[in-house]
Formats: structure tokens, sequence, C-alpha cells
């Protein structure tokens, strides 16, 4: 049993981003010119981060990485002010995503998951729970099954200590190969989920974001789907509570949407977790989306002052 305290335990992805940002389109078999940089991301690292900058003072993360890139992934979380737990890989190069970003900042990825996915039941104990108040878990774990069974004990051992579990189901294209059953089924007993509308509509076969939202919330208490630019949707008791609207970008400030996702739901959980209820934490996490388009990568642009944990 945990001792419940105030921090926000996040186990999740910590991915190397190579970002590529072209302002034409993709030329096939020649060259197209574009900005490349590399950064730290990871859905669940990146949630981590924005719920740092977000007002939540203890954020730990666990996840998996090679030794390739570990020490460069430490010094850039605790430099967000996030504490690294991360299990070091001898065998697997640290997951790398290439994101590939048009000239409106849509983003299209193409993912090697690496040690990310390889985070295994030896990794996890129960005692990481003692002093954390909610436990987020990003969908990514769920698509492999080493990964899938820790993060199912992950839940189990959060739910017998009392602690609530947010469950980001990540990639529409990855939840569509492993079956919305199975994911369904992993995902039984979280309190909160925070699918987009692709993912929310994939979920639950429903057209509508409204339709699905609501549908879900059947199945989970808090169910928050977010809508990119047009906001996002509160839904709970199978009906939808809340529409909360995304403060406007303008085009010219949109660089890169990478990270959008993450920077909704790691200030949603920050804003929640401080007490709030789900529409100002919902609020909270379209201000921070709303920032994340525009900054390259899907990490906060400035570190948190004086940050070191």
């Amino acid at each position: 049993m945990s001792r419940l305290g105030r921090a926000l335990l996040v186990v999740g992805d910590v991915v190397t981003d190579v970002v590529a940002r072209h302002r034409t389109p993709l030329a096939p078999a020649t060259d197209t010119a574009a900005e490349i940089r590399t950064l730290p991301g990871g859905a669940g690292a990146n949630a981590a981060c924005w719920a740092v900058r977000s007002g939540c003072e203890d954020v730990r993360l666990l996840g998996r990485v090679g030794t390739d890139a570990a020490d460069w992934h430490e010094r850039a979380l605790r430099r967000a002010g996030v504490r690294p737990l991360l299990v070091r890989d001898a065998e697997a190069a640290t997951a790398t995503v290439i994101a590939l970003v048009d000239a409106s900042a849509e983003r299209t990825f193409l993912t090697d998951s690496g040690a990310a996915l390889r985070l295994s039941p030896a990794d996890w104990s129960a005692g990481v729970l003692d002093g954390v108040a909610a436990l987020h878990l990003s969908g990514y774990l769920f698509f492999a099954p080493a990964s899938r069974e820790t993060a199912r004990r992950a839940l189990r051992d959060a739910r017998e200590a009392g602690v609530p579990v947010s469950v980001d189901p990540a990639s529409a294209g990855f939840l569509a190969e492993l079956g919305v059953d199975g994911f369904l089924e992993a995902t039984a007993g979280a309190d909160v989920l925070l699918p987009n509308a692709d993912e929310a509509r994939l979920l639950t076969g429903c057209r509508e974001p409204e339709a699905a939202a609501a549908d879900l919330s059947r199945r989970h208490p808090l169910v928050v789907v977010t809508l990119g630019p047009a906001g996002a949707l509160v839904a709970e008791g199978g009906a939808v509570t809340a529409r909360v609207a995304a403060p406007p970008v303008p085009a010219a400030l949109r660089v890169d949407s990478t990270g959008a996702g993450d920077a909704f739901t790691g200030a949603f959980l920050a804003v929640r977790l401080a007490g709030a209820d789900p529409v100002k934490a919902a609020e909270a996490g379209c201000r921070a989306g709303a920032e994340a388009v525009t900054v390259v990568g899907g990490r906060p642009l400035d570190p948190t002052p004086g940050a070191t944990v």
C-alpha cells in the first residue's frame, strides 16, 4: 500500500525526436529542403515536462531508454524539473521518432520504438507509488506485450493503493493495429481517458467526437477528448458536460504540432492534481496545447528556471 503524497508519476516513453520541418511538399526520389533538429521527446516524457511547466512541483517519470542516449535524456528531464526514473537498456537503442512537419505545422511520425516498449514488469514495483497522488500511463505502453503487462500491473497496483489513473491512447495508428477490444480491456479501471478525436472515434465507432466522448464516459468516470484548435470536450456519466475553447493561434506562429496533445495532458493533470475541476483543467490543457504549437518539438521552450531534481 502506497503512502499517498502530492507527486504525479508518469509511466511512458522517452524518445529521441528528429524533427524535420519542410516548407514544400516532399519530393519523392530526390531532395526536399528542411530545417532539422534533434530534440528530447516522447509522449510520456513530454507530458511530464508540461506538468512541471503547469505548476506540479513533484513529477516523476518511469521509462526505459537505451544506454546510447540515457545520460542526455536524464539531463534534459532534470533541467525541465522532472525526476527521471529511467531504466537503462544495454540491448536496444533509445526510441527514435522522425517527425515530418509540413508548412501547416501538421506532423507525420516515423517511429522506431526501440527500448521504450521493452519496459518490463521487472522494471515496475508497487513501491514506486510511494508519495504519488496520481498515475498517468502513456498509451504507447499498451502496444507491445512486455510494456502492456507493465502498464496493467501499474494500473492494478495504483487502484489497490487508491491512486487515480489516467491514460492517453497516444496513437490512432498503433491503436488500430492492436485492436480496440484489446486496448479497452487493458485500460479497464482507468479513472480518466484523454484521447484525441481520431482515437475517440476509433475506440467507439462513433462518427462525431461528442458521441464518442459520451460513449467512452460510460466506461471511464472522466473522459476528455481533445479537438486540436477547436478545443476539447469533457464527458462524464455518459454525457458531454462541457466544451472548452482553445486560445486562437495565428497561422504565422504555428510551427510544429508535435507534442501539442502531450502539452494538453501534462497541463490538465497538473491543474487537476492541484484541485481544479475538469473544465478548469481542460482550459489549462488547451492553453498549453496552444503554446506547444508555437515551439519546435514536444517540450516547453524554456526549462523551469533553476530546476534540478
